[in-house]
């Protein structure tokens, strides 16, 4: 790299030859900070690599016995509630509202009572109770759909039989 002011060639027996960057004066004061810089950076780093490293687990893991028991009841709530919901609505999506509210109104209700003093509130709960809700509303609609017999659509009236 050449500057403009041409201060990297420097005369030496008879020809010129460049000199390295980092001796120019045009760039000496940028050469100093880009210097500091990477000083600290490598203070700081090597600083931080020598001190322990203490991986404690976290209080309310993302994975943990806790979170499969919100999964299982809200999938079995939803489900069953899907189930029970056939008996009074004929249409499919009815039965997935009424089965996904009722899952997940039981799934707030509990985070809403560890809030206020009943356990430790977790959105990490809440969140399994909503992957529940909807694993076990998939799987009623799913056998719902499979095992249902197929209805005919309603004939118009005016069209041939």
């Amino acid at each position: 790299m050449v500057c403009r002011r041409r201060c990297h060639l420097a005369e030496g027996k008879g020809r010129k030859r460049l000199r390295p960057f980092f001796v120019c004066r045009a760039n000496s004061r940028y050469i100093d900070r880009v210097k500091h810089f990477l000083a600290t950076s490598l203070i700081a780093a090597s600083l931080a690599a020598s001190l322990p490293v203490r991986a404690d687990p976290p209080a309310d893991p993302f994975f943990g016995a806790d979170k499969a028991k919100h999964f299982s009841v809200s999938a079995a709530i939803a489900a069953s509630t899907y189930g029970l919901s056939a008996l009074v609505f004929e249409r499919r999506q009815e039965r997935v509202v009424l089965g996904a509210t009722i899952a997940l109104s039981a799934g707030y209700s509990k985070e809403v009572l560890d809030a206020v003093g009943f356990g430790d509130p977790s959105w990490k709960d809440f969140v399994w109770d909503i992957f529940g809700t909807g694993v076990g509303v998939g799987v009623a609609f799913a056998l719902d759909a499979a095992f249902s017999p197929f209805m005919k659509p309603a004939r118009q009236p005016g069209t041939p039989r």
